[in-house]
């Protein structure tokens, strides 16, 4: 466990660690975490700035303690064409912690599974692996009529925090689901390629190479727009998740390929070839086990990969669709103008939680390599 020593005493790969640990954690009970209904929203409450919090009553100066009042936007000034904020201040309403609010299950888990493959008209069947725990507490919330909107609202008077709680399952899921299915695919093809060569290693690497050809971005977007508009959130994402897996596992394989060229020489193949095990026996029994620092290390790499690219397709409306959220398409916003000058709080925290996991993977990932690499010891 000496690699286990040196990773913790990287202090950057554990900040790295921490950032990932918390909002794996805070996505996965995201209607605990999240006060209000993603999809809600509130009357008269579009484009809210971040709720002002109080602790003395603004009628008689009691201190109270943290609270808020009703807040919504008011007519539009025909001269200026600014809006006003209406606050009711004789309705304070207390911020409590593990306040109830709307029902929700915990920890519900549904799957659509696609039951006709066709990029024209694909199926899916939405399955219900857990039916959750019901429950209505939340967090935090507010004792009243105020609503505690931390990020203010959208241009849909829904809550920016509960939607950024929400979308970040998407955004972060999307990344463990694409390597989940693309790294399995490049191990078996580069073992497969290295371990028997000649004409097999010459025709599995011709498409490698075709693959690595095909500029990824540009092959997303074509794809993407023409997926059919009928499509919920979950189907696309399914599909974005298979687009991307299918182009990334290409580069693995490759490098897969060399590291079981040197691999299959060692006397422990060997022996195990003169026992009379079979080829893929050995690949998945004995060569390709060889290649687990490699392979963890650059599937923490390439996880920000899948990230950016499920943000940059829902960025330009070929991802995720709304109402569903996710941190990519609440950045579309920033194609508003006047949202992006007048609002800018929309638009700075999609664009924080991206930066920060894309950075804490990286983190990780650099020490991981670090603590796993035998030459990392030699520097």
């Amino acid at each position: 466990m000496n690699w286990w020593k040196r990773l913790k005493s990287n202090n950057l790969a554990r900040i790295g660690a921490i950032i990932l640990l918390v909002f794996y954690v805070v996505v996965i009970a995201a209607e605990f975490v999240a006060p209000y209904d993603p999809y809600a929203s509130q009357p008269d409450g579009a484009l809210l700035p971040p709720t002002q919090v109080y602790w003395q009553e603004q009628k008689t100066g009691q201190f109270i303690g943290p609270h808020v009042y009703p807040t919504t936007q008011g007519p539009v000034d025909l001269n200026t064409g600014d809006r006003k904020l209406l606050v009711d201040f004789s309705q304070p309403s207390p911020i409590r912690l593990f306040v109830s609010g709307s029902e929700y299950r915990l920890f519900q888990l549904k799957l659509p599974l696609p039951t006709q493959f066709s990029l024209s008209n694909p199926k899916f069947e939405e399955v219900e692996l857990f039916p959750g725990i019901p429950a209505n507490l939340h967090l935090f919330g507010t004792i009243g009529p105020g609503k505690f909107n931390i990020l203010g609202t959208d241009d849909q008077a829904r809550d920016q925090f509960s939607r950024l709680v929400y979308g970040g399952r998407i955004s972060l899921s999307i990344g463990l689901v694409g390597i989940a299915i693309s790294f399995p695919l490049g191990m078996l093809v580069g073992g497969i390629s290295g371990y028997f060569g000649g004409w097999t290693d010459t025709i599995l690497m011709r498409l490698v190479e075709v693959l690595m050809t095909i500029p990824s971005i540009y092959l997303l977007v074509a794809l993407a727009a023409v997926l059919p508009p009928g499509l919920s959130s979950a189907q696309r994402f399914l599909l974005i998740i298979f687009i991307t897996s299918f182009i990334r596992w290409a580069s693995l394989a490759r490098v897969i390929r060399g590291e079981v060229l040197s691999i299959k020489e060692r006397e422990f193949v060997q022996a195990s070839r003169a026992m009379g095990g079979r080829s893929l026996y050995i690949i998945l029994r004995h060569v390709l086990p060889q290649t687990a620092t490699f392979v963890i290390i650059s599937a923490t790499l390439a996880i920000p990969d899948f990230i950016v690219a499920e943000s940059v397709l829902s960025l330009i409306g070929l991802g995720i669709q709304q109402p569903d959220p996710s941190w990519g398409n609440m950045l579309s916003l920033a194609t508003n103008a006047s949202i992006l000058v007048l609002q800018p709080w929309l638009i700075w925290a999609p664009a924080v939680l991206i930066i920060l996991t894309v950075l804490a993977f990286n983190l990780l990932g650099d020490g991981l390599r670090d603590a796993l690499d035998p030459r990392s010891l030699q520097r």
